[in-house]
C-alpha cells in the first residue's frame, strides 16, 4: 500500500472517530433526556417563560427517534400577560418539534419543523396597542435569538380568533375568527413576531378554513396563500364560498398603533342577495336577487362594541332577477305601475330584472351617482344616498320611465300628472325618501332647474 492510500485511509478512520465521539458526547448529553423527556419539562417551561415572558403550561413530554429526534408535547399552552383578562394565547393538545441535532451539540433548542394539533390561537390587542403575544423584552436581549426560525410550521384543525379590548380593559366583541384551520408555514421566525420592534419577514405559505368570519360577513371552504411581515399579516390569492356565491381577492391586517386597521380588495360573484343581507339586522329582508360586484374596503378596527364600524370605500355591484319587498305596498309605486299596460311590473311593481350601481362608502353615509334599475316594464335611472348611522334615511332621485308604448288616454293623462312623452313612452322624475324600512316613493317630485 502506497503512502499516500496510508494517508488516506487513516483521514477517513480519524474522521470517523470523531464522529462516533461526538455522537458518544450526545447520548451522554441527552439520552438521559430523551429516554425520559418528561424530567426535561420544568427547565424547558422556564426557558420558554424567560423567552416569551408568558407563563407557560407543559402536561406531559415524550421523544420519538424517527425520523430524526422529535419530542412531543401534550396540553401545551401559553397564557396571556395580566395586563388582559385571563385567557391563552395559544393552546395545543399535541405538538411534535423535530430537533436539530447539531444545535442541541451546541446546547442550543432549535426546531427543524412543529406540527400543532387542534391549535387554539387567540390574539387580543389592548386599547393602548400591544397584542397579548408580544414581548416587548425581546427588543432589548442584545441581538440574542430565543428561538430563530422554524424551518417548516403544519396546523392540523386549528382555530384562529382576534379581538380587541375595550378602553374599560374589558374583553371586546370577536372581529375575525377562523375555523378548522389548516396551514403549511415556511420560516416561521419566533423571535420577530414577540419583538414589537421586529421590521422581518416572520413566515409565508399557504392557508385553509372551513369557515372564517370578518365582523358580520362569513365565508367557508377558505384557501389563501398568507405571509407574516413585520406586523401585517397577507392574504392573497384566497378564494371562499359566500351566501351561495364565491369570493376571491386579497386581505390586508396591520396590527401596528393602537387601532388595527385593514384594507381589502375584493370580487364577489353569484352572492344570494337575501342570505347576505341577513348579516346586517337593519337591511335583512330588503331586497333578493343575485350580486355580482368588485368593493375595495379600508377601516380601522376600533376598541368599541362595534369594532368595524370605520369602514369606508369604493365599488361597483350588479344585482339580477330580484326584489325590493319593502316597495310592495307603496300606493305612489302602485300609481306609476298603472301607466304601465304589460309587463309584471304592472302587479309586482317590486320586482326588477337588473340594477347595476356604483358605491361609494364614507362617515356612514352610501352614496351612489349612478343607479340603473331595469324593472319589468318600468326602468329607473337616478343617483342617491342612504344614511348608515342608524336613521337608514333614503335620499335618492331621479327618472323613471315606462319601457311599453301607451295609448292615446294613458298618455294624456299621465303628461297631465307630470310625466314626459317621448317615443310614446312616458317617463317621470320621481324622489325616494323615508326610510330603509318605509320608503316613500314621490312621482310628483321636480327636480332642481340646472343652470
Amino acid at each position: 500500500m502506497s503512502n499516500q492510500s496510508k494517508t488516506t485511509s487513516r483521514k477517513r478512520w480519524l474522521i470517523f472517530a470523531a464522529v462516533a465521539c461526538a455522537f458518544l458526547v450526545l447520548l451522554i448529553l441527552f439520552l438521559p433526556v430523551l429516554l425520559n423527556p418528561d424530567r426535561f419539562r420544568p427547565r424547558l417551561i422556564a426557558y420558554l417563560e424567560e423567552k416569551t415572558g408568558k407563563k407557560v403550561e407543559i402536561g406531559h413530554i415524550s421523544a420519538r427517534f424517527f425520523p430524526g429526534v422529535n419530542l412531543e408535547i401534550d396540553n401545551f399552552a401559553v397564557k396571556s400577560p395580566p395586563l388582559y383578562p385571563p385567557s391563552y394565547i395559544v393552546q395545543a393538545a399535541r405538538i411534535n418539534a423535530q430537533l436539530d441535532v447539531s444545535a442541541l451539540l451546541r446546547g442550543q433548542l432549535v426546531l427543524n419543523s412543529m406540527v400543532l394539533d387542534h391549535p387554539v390561537i387567540n390574539l387580543i390587542s389592548d386599547p393602548d396597542g400591544p397584542w397579548n403575544f408580544e414581548n416587548p423584552g425581546v427588543a432589548d436581549s442584545n441581538g440574542k435569538v430565543p428561538f430563530g426560525e422554524i424551518l417548516h410550521v403544519t396546523m392540523n384543525h386549528g382555530t384562529i380568533i382576534a379581538s380587541n379590548l375595550l378602553p374599560s380593559d374589558k374583553a371586546g366583541p370577536i372581529f375575525f375568527q377562523a375555523e378548522d384551520v389548516s396551514s403549511e408555514l415556511d420560516n416561521l421566525n419566533v423571535d420577530g413576531i414577540i419583538n414589537p420592534n421586529s421590521t422581518t419577514n416572520d413566515g409565508q405559505g399557504t392557508l385553509a378554513a372551513g369557515e372564517v368570519k370578518f365582523g358580520s360577513l362569513t365565508g367557508t371552504n377558505l384557501k389563501s396563500k398568507i405571509r407574516l411581515q413585520a406586523r401585517h399579516v397577507f392574504f392573497t390569492e384566497a378564494t371562499a364560498e359566500t351566501y351561495g356565491g364565491n369570493a376571491t381577492g386579497e386581505l390586508d391586517i396591520k396590527l401596528s398603533g393602537k387601532n388595527s386597521s385593514f384594507t381589502t380588495d375584493a370580487h364577489v360573484k353569484n352572492v344570494e342577495v337575501s342570505s347576505l343581507l341577513k348579516a346586517f339586522p337593519s337591511a335583512s329582508g330588503k331586497m333578493t336577487g343575485r350580486l355580482d360586484g368588485a368593493l375595495q374596503i379600508v377601516g380601522e378596527i376600533a376598541h368599541s362594541l362595534h369594532p368595524l364600524e370605520g369602514w369606508h370605500g369604493t365599488g361597483h355591484l350588479d344585482v339580477r332577477h330580484g326584489q325590493v319587498p319593502s316597495l310592495k305596498l307603496n300606493a305612489n309605486l302602485m300609481k306609476l305601475a298603472h301607466y304601465n299596460d304589460l309587463g309584471p311590473a304592472k302587479n309586482d311593481p317590486s320586482s326588477f330584472n337588473f340594477v347595476s350601481t356604483d358605491l361609494e362608502l364614507s362617515h356612514d353615509q352610501l352614496s351612489s351617482k349612478r343607479i340603473d334599475i331595469d324593472g319589468y316594464g318600468v326602468d329607473l335611472d337616478g343617483a342617491g344616498t342612504v344614511s348608515l348611522s342608524g336613521s337608514d334615511q333614503l335620499n335618492y332621485h331621479g327618472i323613471a320611465a315606462i319601457t311599453s308604448k301607451q295609448g292615446f288616454f294613458t298618455n294624456l293623462f299621465a303628461r297631465m300628472a307630470g310625466g314626459t312623452l317621448k317615443d310614446g313612452k312616458l317617463s317621470f322624475p320621481f324622489h325616494i325618501g323615508g326610510t330603509i324600512d318605509n320608503p316613500i316613493f314621490d312621482k310628483s317630485y321636480k327636480p332642481p332647474r340646472t343652470e
